[in-house]
């Protein structure tokens, strides 16, 4: 079994797409996008994968399309509500919910949440924080980073990705102590 992490796929949401968007989706229409994305997903994550969403699943799309597009995504998936998370997303059997949760992966303790903090629980004692919202307008910062598809190719994405990505973004502040730790735990 892997562990995947990804944020914002906001499915069935048009408006995604829009020129008024800080960073409009790429792609013709909403069903493409929805489409791409789930492409994405089922050509990583196996059935028995673990995937940790991290908020807003969709928005204004209806509840029958959220169920269908759950049902077509693999893996056992986790939901940190965000702020698009509506009674369509939070009704679907999801195999947890929660506000913010610190699991730990691959030895690796993590604070997750659908919102960027500048300071969570256990970091300085090296929990890692990753978020969604942003859509990839926040950089990362060495032990905190954005897993919403909009940084990863549309798709979700593994620790050890994650990890690289923030070594580089350590190795870019001049950070060398975290670029030090992280490359140790990769």
């Amino acid at each position: 079994m892997k562990t995947y992490f990804t944020s914002d796929t906001h499915f069935g949401h048009a408006g995604i797409l829009s020129s008024r968007m800080n960073k409009p989706r790429p792609f013709a229409s909403i069903e493409a996008h929805d489409e791409a994305l789930i492409a994405a997903w089922n050509n990583r994550v196996r059935p028995d994968d673990e995937v940790w969403h991290l908020g807003d699943f969709a928005y204004g799309a209806s509840a029958a399309h959220c169920r269908a597009v759950f049902a077509r995504l693999n893996g056992r998936k986790h939901l940190i509500r965000g702020n698009h998370d509506a009674s369509r997303t939070t009704s679907l059997p999801w195999y947890s919910q929660h506000e913010r949760a610190e699991p730990v992966v691959e030895g690796r303790r993590l604070v997750l949440d659908h919102y960027a903090q500048r300071t969570w629980n256990g970091l300085h004692k090296g929990a890692l924080h990753l978020y969604g919202h942003s859509h990839g307008s926040l950089p990362g910062c060495g032990q905190s980073l954005d897993v919403g598809v909009d940084c990863w190719d549309w798709r979700p994405v593994r620790l050890a990705e994650i990890l690289e990505a923030m070594a580089a973004d350590a190795a870019r502040a001049g950070a060398p102590a975290v670029v030090a730790a992280l490359a140790e735990a990769a």
